[in-house]
């Protein structure tokens, strides 16, 4: 069965199709990075605007890619919560016109949902993964999410927690202003601290636990102390005293830009494990034992958090499931994926299908 994604959350136009809910015939994307990088991030209204303009030779370079026409598709699954409504508003718009043209099932999806199917699917010529993968643990760990849920299948998803406040990827971002680097900040804040000779323990950061149980996140904690590790402390003079002494950093020079950039990651991809460490003990406690960890969003491209989830997986005996590179951000192909499940099981939606900017799994 052939499922034609369409993916416009927020500022990447995708098409992609994909066969049985596994294989990936084609995967596009089109990139906004040059529209958003003089604004330092996305901005919604230029987002939308783009997207109009990307979606149809987007979705036409999809389907020659993967080798059939509009006709041989089976399905149209569309991601319509959460993101940008105007985003929302076009692949929606998009998906819907096709469909009905088309006389096509229509399956609308949680882009966030699909973040955790991403490292299932496999590339043409590729052979899936036949091991058993639920009850699941799964991580979403995005520039506006992230999230742990349990999973008793793909289309049982339970949150068991969630940021209070800033995502991770967002925390890097905007980490990444703080320390002067160029956007998209995540990345380049990871490549800056893989640098030869980088200190990450240069500053103690903290590490959120919230409580002894908790299994929500928190980042702002961390993201402020960074920015009192390259500002300083600053000191209310109403609270001024004659023997109070302000917190002046060190110049922040090439070297120490790399060490501090280390030194974040190391704290925040701790953060996370932790948190996983929680979960996973509190689910065994219960009496149930995840056999996979599936990951998604944009984060998990990040080099150390590959690395510790994948460390975190073995010590536990845990299938892991990384998406590939091309597929850790928003893409089309962990929608037609999800869609291709979500059909199979009857859920398929009407015309009256419409984006939803705030919901998610």
């Amino acid at each position: 069965m052939r499922v034609l994604g369409i993916e416009t959350s927020c500022d990447e136009t995708a098409a992609a199709v994909v066969v049985d809910g596994s294989v990936v015939l084609s995967n596009v994307v089109a990139s906004q990075h040059d529209v958003h990088t003089p604004f330092g991030g996305v901005v919604p209204e230029l987002a939308s605007r783009a997207h109009c303009e990307a979606i149809l030779p987007t979705i036409r370079a999809a389907v020659a890619r993967a080798g059939v026409t509009l006709e041989q598709i089976d399905a149209i699954a569309v991601g319509h919560r959460p993101g940008l409504i105007g985003s929302l508003l076009v692949g929606v718009a998009g998906a819907k016109a096709l469909a009905w043209s088309l006389g096509k099932p229509l399956v609308g999806v949680d882009h966030v949902h699909a973040h955790l199917y991403a490292g299932v699917l496999v590339q043409h010529g590729d052979v899936p993964g036949e091991h058993p993968l639920f009850p699941a643990l799964g991580l979403i760990v995005s520039g506006g999410h992230t999230s742990i849920y349990t999973l008793a299948s793909w289309l049982e998803p339970k949150r068991l927690g969630a940021t209070i406040d800033d995502a991770l990827g967002e925390a890097y971002d905007k980490v990444a202003t703080i320390l002067g680097l160029p956007y998209p900040g995540g990345p380049n804040l990871d490549r800056l601290a893989q640098a030869p000779g980088a200190d990450e323990r240069v500053a103690d950061l903290p590490i959120s636990r919230l409580s002894p149980t908790s299994l929500d996140f928190s980042f702002s904690g961390l993201k402020t102390a960074m920015l009192y590790e390259v500002r300083g402390i600053p000191e209310h003079p109403a609270h001024k005293r004659p023997d109070s002494t302000i917190h002046t950093p060190p110049p922040l020079t090439d070297e120490r830009r790399r060490d501090l950039a280390a030194t974040f990651q190391r704290a925040a991809c701790r953060a996370v494990t932790l948190k996983l460490e929680r979960a996973l003990m509190q689910l065994r406690d219960q009496g149930l034992s995840p056999r996979a960890l599936l990951t998604g969003g944009g984060v998990t491209a990040n080099s150390r958090l590959r690395s510790e989830l994948t460390r975190f997986a073995e010590a536990n005996g845990l299938e892991i499931r990384l998406p590939a590179m091309s597929l850790c951000v928003d893409n089309a192909a962990m929608i037609a994926g999800l869609g291709y499940q979500m059909f199979k099981a009857g859920m398929i939606s009407d015309l009256s299908l419409e984006p939803v900017p705030t919901t998610a799994c």
